[in-house]
């Protein structure tokens, strides 16, 4: 009975922190998209509004709403561009060193049952960081070959 008892909270323990990760993954990527989901809601409605009382539209809020005139003016948007590739480039090569360095710190620095299996676990979580480190190389190769030098600061 106890054994029984045992497997469901494990299984418990587990849900709870793969959803708790699915709930920060999925809060970190789709939170900022409505933020300015809502903004661009407000932007629309002041327009509206400033259109039924005949009101002449200011410029600023036409250009804020489009990217194409926001582009030729001459500004730069946010979170676009060269720059977003050496941010992400720095991010996954750090996640990948630090999968790498937890990989070698299990293995050398953990035994469980014996030290092989140390080993093994901690050599499939420091290849494991390979695929991050290697996807943020090539986003820093995308940033080194993207013009970021015909820029002027």
């Amino acid at each position: 009975m106890l054994d029984g008892m045992e497997n469901i909270e494990a299984i418990a323990q587990s849900l709870i922190f793969w959803g708790f990760v699915l709930v920060l993954i999925l809060g970190l990527s789709l939170g900022p998209r409505y933020l300015r989901s809502r903004e661009r809601q407000r932007l629309y409605e002041v327009m509206r509004t400033a259109y039924e009382k005949g009101q002449p539209v200011p410029p600023e809020l036409v250009a804020s709403l489009s990217r194409q005139e926001a582009e030729t003016a001459g500004a730069s948007i946010p979170g676009f561009g060269p720059d977003r590739d050496l941010r992400r480039a720095v991010v996954l090569i750090a996640v990948g060193l630090g999968l790498a360095g937890l990989g070698f710190g299990l293995g050398y620095g953990i035994s469980f049952a014996s030290h092989v299996g140390g080993a093994v676990v901690g050599g499939i979580i420091a290849g494991s960081g390979a695929i991050p480190g290697f996807i943020g190389v090539a986003y820093l190769i995308l940033w080194l070959t993207s013009g970021r030098g015909r820029r002027s600061y």
